[in-house]
């Protein structure tokens, strides 16, 4: 069955300041590097952009002007993991406390979508939603959750980049 799924997976992150404010100038330095890497990564399928001509613009949406989205589909866990913790993506990752505020409930979420389908960003909040009131399951869950095909939160790379 699920040979004919994609991954998708949405993380969001509360921002320390204003995007455009010199606090977050080396991050927004950052995206276009690391948004090419990901585009670039294998079993990567698409990625939500605000816009095609400036890697540097961050998605624009309703819920707040701090919040910062990241929503993505990729064909599998595997892919996803290898992007976030075995590729440069992790440096950057380790130092998200210079940027962003830390999280007190779950900030990212996954869930199985058809290949070739690219869910909105609104079921993406809502899935994170599920996964904040109902906890994990087969409709909403996370890398330590048994409904992908790795046992991924048990690596050294996941650990380190939760401290």
């Amino acid at each position: 069955m699920l040979s004919h799924m994609h991954l998708a997976q949405l993380n969001i992150a509360h921002l320390r300041a204003p995007i455009d404010s010199e606090e977050l100038a080396e991050f927004v330095a950052l995206l276009e590097p690391v948004n090419a890497l990901a585009d670039e990564a294998p079993g990567f399928v698409w990625r939500l952009k605000e816009s095609e001509s400036d890697p540097t613009a961050t998605v624009t949406h309703d819920y707040g002007d701090l919040l910062l989205v990241n929503f993505s589909v990729w064909e599998s866990p595997e892919s996803l993991w290898n992007y976030v913790y075995r590729s440069p993506h992790l440096g950057v990752l380790r130092r998200r406390r210079e940027w962003f505020l830390r999280a007190a409930e779950p900030y990212m979420v996954m869930w199985w979508v058809p290949e070739g389908t690219i869910p909105s960003l609104a079921e993406a909040m809502e899935r994170l939603e599920r996964l904040k009131t109902e906890g994990p399951g087969p409709e909403a869950f996370t890398f330590k959750d048994s409904y992908g095909s790795i046992e991924a939160a048990s690596l050294p790379a996941a650990a380190e980049a939760r401290k």
